[in-house]
């Protein structure tokens, strides 16, 4: 029940938001304020726009350093492993190699 007071409350809110913006765009002076009022919030949201592309773009070139620097690092352990294992090889070979003279 108290739920369904609050949504008609709520509904209510709403109509009497527009009747009350309809009223006042009406009057001259109304307009005039309620344009300058829809031109500030055009400016919030686009400088709001501008910061969330600026942030997405810095986070994007992170992520792209990130990926490089995990590659690299990934190619210089496939580097170090390869060349363990040729020495390992040559030991083996080597070691072999004193054995069998």
């Amino acid at each position: 029940m108290e739920r369904m007071k609050n949504a008609l409350w709520f509904v209510l809110g709403i109509a009497g938001g527009f009747i009350a913006a309809h009223l006042v765009n009406k009057d001259p002076r109304g307009h005039e304020v309620l344009a300058e009022v829809d031109a500030r919030i055009s400016e919030f949201t686009d400088r709001i726009g501008d910061a969330y592309r600026a942030q997405e773009a810095k986070i994007e070139g992170l992520v792209a350093d990130a990926k490089s620097a995990a590659g690299d690092a990934l190619d210089t352990a496939r580097d170090a492993v390869a060349d363990a294992a040729h020495a390992v090889a040559d030991s083996a070979e080597d070691g072999a190699a004193r054995l069998s003279d």
